[in-house]
Formats: C-alpha cells, structure tokens, sequence
C-alpha cells in the first residue's frame, strides 16, 4: 500500500508555524492537523495561541477547539485522532499538513510508535500529585528508574505529569513504559520543515507574543475559565500562563510578576521544544523565520510533493513572510 504523503511544520513557539501552515495550505491544497496539546480546548484561545478564526476560516484546522478542559487528553488519544484526520484528508485529495511544537506528539505520529492504551488511573494519579506537590517530581523520577532505567531517555524528570504517566502505564502492564516506544513502519512519505530563529530574536518574539496575549485579555480569558470550574490544578490549566495567572488571581503575584514568569517559563518551553527538534536532525529541513522563508519552504516542499502527487505544477509564491 503507497504511503500517505505528510507535510509537517515544526519548531518552538512563537517562531511563526500557525502562520506558515496556513498559507502553505492555501498554495497547496492542504488541511491543516494540530500536534500542539493544548490548542485542543476550548475556551483557551489566546493562552493557548489558538488559530484564528480567520485563519480557521480559510483553511480548515482538525484537532482544534474540541475538548473540554476537564477533559483527558493524551498522547494515545492524538495518534488516533490525527490518523484518522491524515487519512481523511488524503482520500478527499487534500494535502494533510501537520502543524505544532509538542516534539513528542509529533515524532510519535510520523515514526509510527506503539503506544499502550492504558487508561487513566485517578486514584492512583490523585495520589502520586499529592506525592509530588509534597516532595517534588524527584523521587518519583527515582522510582520510575528503578523499574525502567531507560527512563531517563524517555521521560522529562522534571515533569511530573509525564513521570506519573509513566509510573501509571508500568502499574498497568508490569513492563517498562520505555518498552512501548518501539517504532513500526510509518504509513506516511514525509517532508518535515522546521522552522527557525536564533535564541535572541526567538526570545524577542516570545516576550512580544506575551505582550499581545495581556492586552487581548489573557487575565479575563483565566478570570473566565476559573469561573466556569476549570480548577487552576487541571492538567489543561497548568499550561504557560493560565497557571502563573491564576496565582495572580489568587493574591499569591502580582501582575508584572505573573507576567514576567510567563516569559521566562516560554523561554524554557522552547528550549525543550528545540530538544525534540534538534539543528543537526537530517530529516528536517530547517528554514529562518522571516522574509523569503515562505518562498524557501514551498520550494521545498514542491520538490517533495511533484513526484509523489504528480502536481504538473505548484502556485507561484506570492511575496511575504513568516511571523
């Protein structure tokens, strides 16, 4: 059976994805699929930096604005739905384009990695949180190594929600959660692009971003979200900047404060984003953030699309740029 043909967009956040996507999507026929894990609730459009509706207008997005945020969602559950939405998006004659800076939803989906579907275990979830809240992440790290010392390769041990998936998935199956990262053959031929900034200028456009999402009403959207009886403890709501703002709305920052640690905790989650998508990874094709990276990008990904979709030819590039 002939691979799906994959186009993925990746990087850190801020450099300028969603923006890219979309015009990629309009030039090519394409539909974009989000591999950003928090981008999937509602009601968390601006701390999420969620598509637009006007971009969502011109180019149809799945696998956004679909949970609830009490909700679970996991890395289980995107591999079925953003499977099921490429090979949607492949047998309408559309191009899948597969957008988002969270690295491990991203390669697990294109190296075809065996994901167990355990389901969650609130108790013994709701007890491993106290566990951690009491004594930090480390001595659950400590102990998920011990069953799986492969872990440390695996897992984020400053992450206390993946160290407890973790340690969730081995009480369910008695095997090592590393065991399941094995790789089966990728149904997809894929072209990846990553795009790019360097640190100063990435950080930059970070604490501009930040900026933009306070004068938006990123303190309302969290006022909001509070009031609706999304708990600040929620996996969904200790994402970058509905968890420093909801210490702000508890008296416990204050607002320049609140704001200030929610550039500094960006900063850090591209720094991990950029672990996952490394410089030196032969399968991206990394292009600077800026003008002329459109026109860079689609020449990439015309000479990957034409012998494979057998386009006699790809829409001239309009000039512009990627913010």
């Amino acid at each position: 059976m002939s691979k799906i043909p994959l186009l993925s967009v990746v990087g850190p956040t801020a450099v300028g994805k969603t923006d890219l996507a979309v015009r990629l999507a309009l030039e090519l026929d394409g539909e974009v699929v989000n591999a950003d894990s928090r981008q999937v609730y509602r009601h968390m459009d601006i701390g999420t930096a969620m598509p637009t509706p006007e971009q969502r207008s011109l180019v149809p997005h799945h696998l956004v604005d679909i949970l609830d945020p009490e909700q679970p969602f996991g890395l289980s559950i995107f591999m079925d739905l953003a499977g099921r939405a490429i090979r949607d998006i492949h047998q309408r004659g559309k191009l899948p384009i597969l957008v988002g800076g969270t690295g491990q939803y991203v390669w697990s989906l294109l190296e075809g990695w065996k994901v167990p579907r355990v389901p969650p275990n609130r108790a013994l979830r709701q007890r491993l949180d106290e566990e951690a809240s009491v004594h930090g992440p480390e001595p659950l790290f400590r102990r998920l190594l011990e069953v799986d010392p492969q872990a440390g390769n695996t897992v984020d041990g400053r992450n206390p929600r993946r160290v407890i998936r973790a340690l969730e998935v081995y009480e369910a199956t008695g095997e090592p959660p590393s065991s399941f990262r094995a790789k089966g053959p990728s149904p997809y031929e894929l072209c990846v692009v990553g795009l790019t900034l360097d640190r100063q200028n990435l950080y930059r456009r970070i604490d501009a971003r930040v900026d933009s999402m306070m004068e938006q009403g990123l303190v309302r959207e969290t006022q909001m979200l509070i009031a609706m009886g999304y708990a600040p403890e929620l996996p969904s709501m200790s994402s970058v900047g509905y968890r420093e703002l909801a210490l702000h709305l508890s008296s416990q920052l204050d607002l320049a404060e609140a704001v200030q640690r929610i550039k500094y905790a960006t900063h850090r989650l591209a720094r991990r984003q950029l672990t996952w998508f490394r410089a030196g990874d032969a399968r991206i094709r990394w292009v600077t953030a800026g003008p002329g990276a459109v026109q860079q990008v689609e020449g990439v990904v015309e000479d990957f699309l034409r012998p494979r979709l057998s386009y006699d030819r790809i829409a001239s590039p309009n000039t512009g740029s990627a913010e």
